[in-house]
């Protein structure tokens, strides 16, 4: 098991973890499950190793994985102009 090490934000403990990791894409909402990562117990900061990052890139480029996923919906909400 990899040894994420201490948070750059807060210092706390950097656990192994599988993530959600979502993207924004030409005003498309992506997400992609199951992401291996190193989470903070303390904070929640996120960080994924090098390897894993290269092969989101090549996840979220490929059209061949938008024709077998999933979908889901989210409601969408306008923030209030004016805050009471």
């Amino acid at each position: 098991m990899y040894n994420y090490g201490k948070c750059h934000v807060c210092g706390g403990k950097m656990e192994p973890k599988q993530i959600r990791q979502d993207f924004w894409i030409k005003g498309r909402l992506i997400v992609v499950e199951k992401v291996p990562a190193g989470a903070c117990a303390q904070c929640g900061e996120k960080v994924v190793m090098a390897n894993v990052g290269r092969k989101l890139a090549e996840v979220i480029s490929s059209r061949k994985s938008f024709r077998k996923s999933r979908t889901m919906t989210v409601p969408v909400l306008r923030f209030a102009e004016e805050v009471a």
